[in-house]
């Protein structure tokens, strides 16, 4: 003798089902940040940050809560010690939709730098943590190469 089912099997299925799609789409990812030199290569513009996230940073008193944004460092002649390089010091401004980066010594022509573009809330999905894409407690981040 088998026991009753009351009918709960089908809409367990579903809802798992469901959960599985869920997991499986992938999360909304950030704009992609633009760099140029302006100023004939005295200063660096980034465009695309989030306006918000921008807004909110200029009102903070630290100018530099920046770097935590967009940090810019030197290129290394070993690039795998670039997660080890001090961050350039300069002078980040706000100006209409860009912020534009001034280091407090001119950029080095023929030096090669890198912005790291921190990508919050990317690899956010459940899928990704199960295909070891992402790591809870990870930020993800993109590093932006330019030579002056």
């Amino acid at each position: 003798m088998y026991p009753k089912t009351t009918g709960l099997k089908t809409p367990i299925y579903i809802a798992l089902i469901v959960l599985f799609f869920v997991a499986c789409t992938s999360a909304k990812h950030p704009a992609q940040v633009q760099i140029s030199l302006i100023n004939n290569g005295q200063s660096i513009q980034f465009k695309g940050l989030d306006y918000v996230v921008m807004q909110d940073i200029a009102r903070d008193s630290d100018k530099n809560v920046w770097q935590n944004l967009v940090p810019v460092y030197r290129m290394p002649a070993d690039t795998d010690m670039k997660n080890y390089q001090p961050v350039q010091p300069g002078r980040y401004q706000l100006k209409d939709s860009a912020v534009v980066f001034t280091p407090d010594t001119s950029f080095i022509k023929g030096q090669t730098y890198f912005v790291r573009n921190y990508r919050l809330g990317e690899g956010a999905t459940l899928m990704d943590y199960i295909k070891g894409h992402s790591q809870p407690g990870k930020v993800h981040f993109i590093d932006l190469v330019f030579k002056q």
